[in-house]
């Protein structure tokens, strides 16, 4: 090999179980990073929408108009969502003629909760896959190594004159499911723990908004009732 070692020779002749390990850890490592892409894209929307409609809301404009221009959109998101789950079903009871003020405030909560579950669960959705490959590439990684090494050694032991020559190609072939089981663990790990930062974050934004419209939409009732 000219005084080195060709990676792609050596996985062209490692054996079919290596082969398979490697194959694996490559569909793992292809998946992660499809994943990875999607949450940074998904995750940046979800704190610019928070960012701009939090601007929108607290420019002291009528909600009822905010509210009617987020329906007219269509398909709503982030705190957008929860803030129309929240501003339908306090239109809805305040329509009702509710007298109890608690009811019509929990009602709204309970909706933004929904609303709020729902757009959280979109974010965390395949961070699961992401802890799971994290975890679970190293050792299969191993798995693939310690096969190698054995393969390695059963055809060692007919040679009578063994070197490390002889020896270096054939620990290097199983050491590269090792390799490939760290190439797919690192990225995973470190993109499940960056976005579960940014999930929880973006879920306390959210709760604390929910807290804050609440408050709003109590004094709103106040403000009717004492018109």
């Amino acid at each position: 090999m000219n005084g080195g070692l060709n990676v792609f020779e050596l996985i062209a002749g490692s054996s079919l179980p290596v082969k398979g390990v490697l194959l694996i850890l490559l569909v793992f490592s292809f998946m992660s990073w499809v994943i990875i892409i999607r949450k940074y894209g998904q995750t940046k929307a979800a704190l610019e929408n928070a960012e701009t409609f939090e601007e929108r809301f607290w420019s002291g404009g009528d909600l009822a108009q905010l509210f009617r221009e987020v329906s007219h959109r269509g398909a709503s998101d982030g705190m957008e969502n929860i803030f129309e789950s929240g501003f339908r079903e306090f239109a809805r009871q305040r329509q009702r003629k509710t007298n109890d003020q608690r009811s019509v405030i929990e009602g709204s909560e309970r909706a933004m909760q929904v609303a709020g579950t729902r757009e959280i669960g979109a974010l965390e959705r395949n961070l699961e896959f992401l802890a799971n490959v994290g975890s679970i590439s190293p050792y299969v990684g191993l798995f693939g190594t310690v096969w190698g090494i054995m393969g390695a050694f059963q055809g060692l032991g007919d040679m009578k004159d063994v070197t490390i020559a002889v020896v270096a190609p054939h620990i290097s072939e199983a050491l590269i499911a090792t390799a490939m089981g760290l190439f797919a663990a690192i990225p995973a790990q470190w993109a499940y723990n960056r976005y579960a930062t940014k999930v929880e974050r973006i879920a306390s934004r959210y709760d604390v908004f929910q807290e804050e419209f609440s408050s709003v939409l109590q004094r709103q009732i106040q403000s009717d009732d004492a018109a």
